[in-house]
């Protein structure tokens, strides 16, 4: 399903599956609480990832799960 963003069209189902796999992960991990609440920050790097031009939701969600990571390792050594 395509819904408008503004000018852009965005996947979500592409963007729902990546985010489903990056949270499943960092939960399991410990990085973010389990909840049924949407972490946004997770969230907009994966948009932001998709607005760059990726389109592998895989990809998507690995590389959204490493910057995730290394977002929250800086803000804990700050």
């Amino acid at each position: 399903m395509l819904v408008e963003r503004g000018l852009q069209a965005m996947n979500v189902e592409l963007v729902s599956e990546a985010y489903a796999i990056a949270a499943n992960y960092l939960r399991r991990s410990g990085a973010i609480p389990d909840s049924l609440v949407t972490d946004e920050r997770l969230l907009g790097i994966i948009l932001k990832l998709l607005q760059q031009g990726e389109f592998n939701k895989i990809r998507l969600a690995n590389v959204a799960i490493a910057r995730f990571q290394a977002k929250s390792e800086a803000r804990a050594v700050a």
